[in-house]
């Protein structure tokens, strides 16, 4: 019997787990750790870079080694296929290439340069990725933050109307009040119950959030370190805007895309033009006819100058062109958002900050109200509608003053993301 009953308390102990004490700057290091997606966004910037060194490739000699073997039909020539020395000779010989590329006009830089741009905006981009992430974790760990508070709110609240409803009880027993304030009190805890339910329901639904957003696959609950209330928000918008646009790595990816674009154009200009290459080779022939000698060496100058190709080189031009003329497009559209996006958070942020002094006052005059409608009751000169009306107030006073200093921690997070503040 004993040991049908550790077995089902068992569960109990395994599933209960002890808080996971957090900052916000490790629940911030956590997910930049766990978070796949800022993983992939960097092995993609690493791989972009690779780009680079692949077009840069060019610009260096090649060296080529070969082993060749031939036996022949007596008599034997090439008949078709090329225009080369169609006479094939038996021999056994190997040897080595050698190809450098003098000049191409510019080509083969320019197209380094469009490789360099793009690998800079992909690197740019997964800043961008990880400044979202850190957004992300900030959002969920206020939000956890304020759900814990109110929960606090909400069971001081049940204790509170938990008195009055035993005073009220109390009273009509002493025949010094009627049932109707028994029934009111009951009522407005009953409310408070059900707000401790939904806020506990709250807390938890945002503990499954932040665990989410650290890179978890169960929830887990925390014990989070309060974030002290930073100072008053800038006063004007005008220079965060101009910031937002030296810092987001958005944009700062949107301009290395433009360049980009522009850079390749210009390379798919400079197919039109001639490309120059030294080529040299030697070897040795160690088994051969009599025809051939035991050893090789030659050199010489290739130039390539394009003619005619069906508008091919034409069309390509033409078409980056057109995509260099969208990627500046796309960086207007990213800059007006970001200018809206900054607007948006600025004027967020300064109206959360005017809420805290607000809801301090508001708290403030609740609290005197509660206290003179209780003081009322117990003297008998006060109803219990009008005590119920100043719980009602006090309550929401202070659902207002606990949700007020995380609110504005939060759109500080937020403004700071949209003006690319480094974190």
């Amino acid at each position: 019997m004993r040991i049908q009953w550790l077995m089902l308390l068992l569960p109990v102990c395994l599933s209960a787990q002890e808080p996971v004490k957090l900052t916000l700057a490790e629940a911030e290091a956590v997910a930049l750790k766990n978070n796949p997606s800022v993983s992939a966004a960097f092995l993609d910037a690493a791989a972009a870079n690779q780009v680079t060194l692949e077009v840069r490739s060019t610009l260096f000699p090649t060296l080529t080694g070969s082993v060749t073997g031939v036996a022949s039909v007596p008599f034997s020539n090439i008949s078709a296929g090329g225009l080369n020395n169609s006479t094939v000779y038996d021999r056994l010989a190997a040897g080595a290439t050698v190809s450098q590329l003098i000049t191409d006009f510019g080509r083969t830089s320019n197209l380094a340069a469009s490789a360099r741009l793009r690998a800079e905006a992909r690197n740019q981009l997964a800043k961008a990725t990880r400044a979202d992430i850190v957004l992300q974790v900030d959002r969920a760990y206020f939000s956890a933050l304020r759900a814990a508070a109110v929960v606090n709110v909400a069971k001081e609240t049940v204790k509170a109307r938990q008195l009055v409803a035993d005073q009220a009880e109390a009273l009509a027993n002493a025949k010094l009040k009627s049932t109707l304030d028994v029934t009111f009190a009951k009522v407005n805890l009953s409310e408070a119950r059900l707000l401790e339910l939904d806020a506990e329901n709250a807390l938890k639904a945002a503990e499954a959030e932040l665990s989410n957003a650290l890179g978890y696959r169960e929830a887990r609950t925390f014990a989070l370190e309060a974030v002290p209330v930073t100072g008053a928000p800038p006063n004007e918008v005008r220079p965060l805007i101009e910031l937002s646009r030296q810092r987001r790595p958005e944009l700062l990816s949107a301009r290395a895309e433009v360049e980009s674009a522009k850079k390749f154009t210009t390379a798919e200009k400079d197919l039109a033009l001639p490309t120059i290459s030294a080529v040299g080779a030697g070897g040795g022939v160690p088994a051969h006819e009599a025809a051939l000698h035991g050893r090789y060496l030659a050199a010489g100058v290739n130039v390539n100058i394009p003619v005619l190709n069906g508008h091919l080189f034409s069309a390509r031009r033409t078409e980056a062109e057109y995509r260099a003329q969208a990627a500046e497009q796309v960086l207007h559209a990213i800059e007006n958002r970001i200018a809206r996006d900054v607007d948006v958070a600025f004027l967020n942020a300064s109206a959360a900050y005017q809420r805290l002094a607000l809801t301090v006052e508001l708290l403030d005059q609740a609290s005197q109200s509660m206290q003179l409608a209780q003081a009322r009751y117990d003297l008998g000169l006060g109803s219990i509608v009008e005590l119920s009306q100043a719980q009602l107030n006090l309550t929401s006073a202070q659902l207002a003053n606990t949700s007020a200093g995380f609110e504005y921690s939060l759109q500080r997070s937020v403004l700071d993301y949209q003006t690319g503040a480094p974190k």
